[in-house]
């Protein structure tokens, strides 16, 4: 596999990229630099723009009127234009000394979705939102699922019929039968399961592990891809859960996948830095970049917030 690194791209812990169609822009987020960043192009030397927020932003998703919505550690904001004022749409009703909005995105209806995560990571009480502000009523925020730890891998089924759910603790993508129309959940299942991170292991040890889910992203036939953090790969899986296809990084902790491109068949991947050792950054010196490469599948363009 033929990956390039963005240039100027590295973040401690790259996340939630799309692809702008409208704009032909790619945005991701820096969670602990607080910065949203976009560049425009799918090539490898593109000037990138940032923009600082107030709070750890954890997943975002364009708008059809414009601009962003955002999670923010303490609230769903949402932004009018690049680097505009921030609107309060949804105050978190949860502690957040210890707790912060993560991995999220849109459905095809114009709702927005976000989970949580417990950073203590002392117990399974993260769960996952839906924000509902179509048509511009007031926003409704519904608890949708719960028991995760980390929530991520957030993805729809191109029929509108299954939801992806993962806990990056948990080793495990969960399924459910859904009814967008109702916006109902029924029949949880487990749709993968990871073996966990073997006893002693680390990147040089030998030892096999595939990493645990992170971030995920559909593509036009129904496969959920999903980024395996500390296993240096995105794994691609059909609607069955059977494996398909692994995708091998010049990064041990890819975040989060995304299709982009005027064709949708450039897949953009952010990958962290934070916290690895020193050997591992020599090793893999494009650590936390955003990197690239060109995909036989065409994947989904990106839903936007409907307000």
């Amino acid at each position: 596999m033929n990956w390039t690194p963005l240039d100027d791209s590295v973040c401690e812990l790259g996340e939630s990229p799309f692809w702008h169609p409208d704009e032909q822009a790619l945005y991701w987020l820096d969670i602990p630099a607080r910065t949203v960043l976009r560049t425009r192009g799918d090539g490898s030397a593109m000037r990138i723009e940032r923009w600082p927020l107030p709070s750890e932003p954890g997943c975002m998703a364009p708008a059809r009127s414009g601009g962003l919505v955002l999670a923010l550690r303490d609230g769903i904001y949402r932004a009018r234009a690049w680097g505009g004022e921030l609107q309060l749409l949804v105050r978190a009703d949860h502690d957040t000394r210890t707790m912060r909005f993560n991995d999220g995105k849109c459905d095809a209806q114009g709702r927005f979705w976000a989970g949580t995560i417990n950073e203590a990571k002392d117990r399974a009480n993260a769960a996952l939102f839906c924000l509902d502000a179509r048509g511009g009523r007031s926003p409704v925020f519904t608890q949708m699922a719960n028991e995760a730890t980390t929530a991520n891998g957030l993805a729809f089924s191109t029929d509108a019929r299954t939801l992806y759910w993962a806990d990056t603790a948990a080793h495990a993508v969960r399924a459910w039968d859904w009814d967008a129309a109702a916006n109902a959940l029924l029949g949880e299942r487990v749709f993968v399961r990871f073996d966990p991170k073997p006893a002693g292991w680390t990147p040089e040890s030998g030892l096999r592990y595939d990493g645990r889910p992170d971030g995920a992203t559909l593509s036009s036939d129904g496969h959920y891809w999903v980024a395996m953090f500390e296993g240096a790969q995105v794994l691609r899986f059909d609607p069955s859960g059977a494996r398909v296809e692994a995708l091998v990084l010049p990064a041990q902790c890819p975040t989060m996948p995304c299709f982009g491109g005027a064709d949708l068949r450039t897949l953009f991947v952010t990958t962290a830095v934070k916290g690895r050792s020193d050997a591992e950054r020599a090793r893999l010196p494009h650590s936390g970049s955003v990197f690239s490469t060109r995909v036989a599948t065409a994947g989904l363009p990106v839903h936007f917030f409907e307000d």
